[in-house]
């Protein structure tokens, strides 16, 4: 008796919870739709340019690849068809002191921006709905040859063609500015 009380109060509680799970689950659905919805009013409304000519990050990636993989004279040799190339300024700081700081031929740009796609299918699901390759999606290689991710933070160039790499906090901006009486943080207090 108690043993068959036991499995219908199970039951019970099984039913009320797949009840809930399915009221969220489809809740949660729905606000899915409306955000995609939402976001495909505010495309529409406002679209992508499509008349960029020419990007300042690939710019930058390219005369990357050439520079760390050695051949600085090619880095320095990739030519910009804008007249006044836009500078920028940053400071690089790390632990709430500033290391340094420099001004930016071009832009700032990720570690982790790259020329090409790392998969076949990028971000693609590689099994179950919408799957496009049912044996896996194949790894692509970085122009340099090598697989994985690149360390997080940053990379410019100087305008007298230094090439600088930061994995710090930073401060960017397109306007000169200096930074008097830094704040220095330490840990404790």
């Amino acid at each position: 008796m108690k043993k068959t009380l036991g499995i219908l109060l199970l039951a019970a509680v099984l039913i009320v919870l797949t009840g809930c799970e399915e009221s969220t689950s489809s809740e949660s659905r729905q606000d899915v739709v409306q955000t995609k919805s939402v976001g495909d009013k505010l495309v529409s409304n406002q679209p992508t340019p499509t008349d960029i000519d020419y990007s300042l990050e690939r710019y930058s990636l390219i005369r990357r690849a050439y520079w760390i993989n050695g051949q600085r004279e090619k880095a320095q040799q990739v030519t910009v068809p804008i007249a006044d190339m836009p500078l920028g300024y940053v400071v690089l700081i790390s632990h709430g002191t500033i290391i340094g700081s420099h001004v930016v031929e071009g832009k700032v740009v990720s570690l982790n921006s790259y020329l090409t796609p790392d998969s076949e299918y990028y971000e693609m699901p590689t099994y179950g709905e919408g799957a496009r390759n049912r044996d896996g999606n194949r790894w692509l290689p970085d122009i340099d040859g090598a697989y994985g991710e690149n360390d997080s933070g940053i990379f410019f160039f100087t305008p007298d063609g230094k090439y600088i790499e930061w994995n710090g906090e930073y401060l960017y901006s397109d306007q000169p500015f200096e930074v008097a009486n830094p704040v220095v943080r330490i840990q404790g207090e």
